[in-house]
């Protein structure tokens, strides 16, 4: 990388050549950011501590290691008086104390194209998919501004994910924001992909936080699958990346979703996961001192998660729609994890994947006992929503009963409800269970509902 200019003698802070700074995010930056000129301290743990220069928090900088050749961008996440605290982007070998750091941007940015429809990109917004370069004319700031609540169009529409149990018990409506809750290892890979795949939305915008490499490369060439890649944008960072690329990568995300939405788009965001977010921001946080409080987690964590899920939803009279499905890992299967509890808290209903059902090969995996649609009354027909009920009734009145039931103990005729739903039982699962490539038409869907309805009649 070439070196700083030299001072003149008049004592003016030289100029840093970003050539190669720019080259690296392929797209122009503001010289008038180029405002002081740093050193680096020291390190500490994840952080680059530096002190003779002055941004805001989620600036972004150039570390020049004076050596290797290369420079290491970073981000500001904190500062102590006149020390400021940096995140490196990649791995810091070759920075020493001394190591020269500059601004390159006051804002946290990211790139945006409107070109990147079927490719897949990193937190920076490079393509990462051996397709070739991608041009960006312009940064675009990361932290967007909200639509302001009383300007937000209210979902009156249903978007239908081809999915049953959704379709039927849950609808899910354009705009909503909703949480896919489960531990590992229970489908929600799979079921994202069958939302990518069937929902009804002019574009999809997936965010693969945090996940390992291995499973990132299945989810796009397998999981996934040309098809559905034809109409998806997808940002990736695993979890060997930085913790503030992670965090960039999930807001690059939401960015690129409110581009869509502000030119009159209906789009669809899946968020796998979000409790990868929240870690990589656990992460930020006790590196540059906050306190920890539930479960290890600072506030800025609980600070981070709504802004982000606010950013999701209608737009105004003029803008389309994000609709979201956010994963949340229920470490250990603990349904009360603090990142469990903020989720369903926020979001505008949950589906609970359950490993019981996964475990008797019961997929989708969807537990209709503690999911809710908090907008399924307000748009489909008082019909659906009665039979919906109704299966949701018989559903949770079987699994109370169930070890009675196994071992014969319940005697047939003491509850007639009971009996019903012991009866119809092997139909509803039948009814919930789904294989990864079926394809239910809303119409299909409701007549399957109508006719189970009819038969415990």
């Amino acid at each position: 990388m070439r070196k700083f200019l030299a001072m003149s003698k008049t004592g003016e802070t030289p100029e840093f050549d970003f050539s190669k700074a720019k080259a690296s995010l392929d797209f122009d930056f503001d010289k008038t950011s180029y405002t002081r000129i740093g050193r680096v301290k020291r390190v500490v743990g994840l952080t680059v501590e530096a002190v003779g220069i002055v941004a805001p928090i989620g600036a972004q900088c150039v570390i020049d290691p004076n050596s290797h050749g290369r420079s290491i961008q970073a981000e500001v996440v904190g500062f102590d008086g006149g020390l400021l605290f940096l995140m490196p982007f990649e791995n810091i070998e070759g920075v020493s104390p001394g190591s020269r750091v500059c601004i390159l941007s006051k804002k946290s940015i990211g790139g945006f194209s409107w070109d990147l429809q079927g490719r897949v990109i990193d937190g920076l917004g490079q393509p990462i998919d051996g397709k070739g370069g991608l041009q960006y004319t312009q940064p675009v700031n990361l932290e967007s501004d909200q639509v302001p609540a009383l300007e937000r169009q209210n979902i009156t529409e249903a978007l239908h994910t081809g999915v049953k149990a959704i379709d039927a018990c849950f609808t899910f409506g354009k705009g909503q924001r909703m949480g896919l809750i489960a531990g590992s290892g229970v489908g929600k890979s799979v079921l994202l992909a069958m939302l990518t795949k069937n929902t009804q939305a002019d574009i999809v915008v997936i965010a693969l936080i945090g996940e390992r490499s291995r499973e990132v490369k299945e989810f796009v060439t397998e999981t996934l699958g040309e098809d559905g890649l034809l109409r998806a944008v997808i940002v990736a960072e695993s979890v060997s990346s930085s913790p503030v690329k992670r965090i960039k990568g999930a807001k690059l995300a939401h960015t690129i979703a409110e581009k869509y939405r502000a030119q009159g788009k209906n789009v669809l965001l899946l968020v796998d996961s979000l409790t990868r977010v929240a870690h990589a921001q656990r992460e930020i946080g006790l590196a540059i001192g906050e306190p920890p409080t539930a479960k290890g987690y600072p506030p800025s964590v609980f600070a981070l998660l709504p802004t982000l899920i606010e950013r999701v939803g209608m737009g105004n009279s003029s803008e389309g729609s994000i609709s979201a499905f956010y994963t949340v890992l229920a470490e250990n299967d603990d349904r009360s994890d603090p990142i469990v509890d903020i989720s369903r808290a926020t979001l505008d209903g949950q589906i609970m994947l359950s490993r019981k059902l996964a475990d008797a090969a019961h997929y989708p995996a969807i537990d209709l006992e503690g999911s809710i649609s908090r907008v399924a009354e307000k748009i489909v027909a008082p019909s659906q929503t009665r039979q919906a009920r109704f299966i949701r009734r018989l559903w949770s009145l079987y699994n109370q009963n169930e070890d009675l039931i196994q071992i014969g103990a319940y005697e047939s005729g003491s509850n007639t409800v009971l009996d019903t739903a012991i009866a119809l039982k092997p139909k509803i699962d039948q009814f919930l269970i789904q294989q990864n490539n079926e394809v239910f038409s809303y119409e299909d869907t409701l007549g399957l509902l109508e006719q189970l309805e009819s038969e415990s009649q």
